[in-house]
């Protein structure tokens, strides 16, 4: 099992505008376990997760800004990290 301090997440709300995200980061982050609960869906990981502007714009279809992650977020654990490009979280153990 993972070592609890190194372990890092993203919960977003299960919702449309959010799916598009959920995937993207799902597919940059293949160490990802990805849990669905009726009202969010929690993203963990060890060490870090990122979400990637690029991968996100594929999915959507639309320029779309990392910023735009704080309308979906619910909670996340972990050293934020962020640029035009990406917003992830990271811990450094």
């Amino acid at each position: 099992m993972a070592d609890a301090k190194n372990m890092v997440y993203l919960a977003l709300q299960n919702n449309e505008d959010a799916r598009p995200i959920i995937e993207a980061i799902e597919e940059d982050n293949p160490h990802a376990v990805i849990n669905h609960f009726p009202a969010m869906v929690k993203i963990d990981a060890v060490g870090k997760l990122i979400v990637r502007r690029e991968t996100v714009e594929e999915k959507i279809g639309r320029e779309w800004d990392p910023q735009e992650i704080h309308i979906s977020l619910v909670s996340l654990s972990g050293n934020v990290i962020e640029d035009d490009d990406e917003f992830g979280v990271e811990r450094d153990n």
